[in-house]
């Protein structure tokens, strides 16, 4: 691997997303993923080894270290933050380049709920990941849940909550889709802070995640 891969991957494990980042204060003044993938792209280096062995790279080490609590929630923002900063440079260049997205998938909060960090996060790793994401964002009917698969057709439909009030929506709206007949064409997974795996397997969820990280490993083997 490059130096140049090696230091993108390295930016987004400290969440430098430029050279004024204050977040790491021993390398102020060093570039950050804004301008290391702009020198990448520069050079003429290809689309994918950006992706995989820089950006994509540095993120699994942050979600490994999040898995053994060496970080924290914060920690793995700042890190999606970054790798946001260069995925949304290389955006022109993937549809250049013909690379498909792995997936689609639609997330949202349900109904009754207006939080959304956490959606947010999982929404950025999956975008990181190379998954189209259509963020529906916050307290969300579940018409329009319904309504955005028909539309979209995705392979994967996210359900978020932080409230112990709105987890009952989750039922709602996982009944509606076998209600329209769409439970062959979507999996539904599920997470939020009150939601648990029995839980989620009570209501009849297809999967759970308790964290963005291990949201990404659950919605590639919902997709096998």
């Amino acid at each position: 691997m490059s130096d140049l891969l090696k230091a993108i991957a390295e930016n987004v494990i400290q969440g430098r997303s430029d050279k004024q980042s204050p977040l790491v204060k021993d390398m102020a003044g060093a570039p950050g993923v804004k301008e290391l993938t702009e020198r990448a792209i520069k050079e003429g280096m290809d689309v994918e080894d950006i992706i995989n062995k820089g950006l994509l790279a540095g993120m699994d080490v942050v979600g490994k270290r999040f898995k053994n609590d060496e970080i924290f929630i914060p920690e793995v923002l700042i890190s999606a933050e970054a790798l946001g900063v260069g995925m949304e440079l290389l955006k022109p260049l993937i549809v250049e380049s013909g690379l498909k997205p792995t997936s689609k998938v639609v997330i949202g909060t349900v109904k009754g709920d207006l939080h959304d960090i956490g959606k947010n996060l999982v929404s950025m790793m999956l975008q990181g990941a190379q998954f189209e994401v259509i963020d529906l964002g916050v307290d969300i009917s579940t018409d329009s849940f319904i309504d955005s698969i028909k539309k979209e057709k995705p392979k994967i439909l996210g359900l978020s909550c932080l409230l112990t009030s709105s987890m009952h929506e989750m039922k709602t709206v996982i009944d509606a889709v076998k209600k329209e007949n769409l439970q062959n064409q979507v999996k539904i997974m599920v997470g939020g802070a009150p939601v648990t795996q029995d839980y989620a397997s009570r209501i009849g969820a297809d999967g759970f995640a308790e964290d963005a990280v291990i949201a990404v490993d659950r919605v590639k083997e919902l997709i096998k």
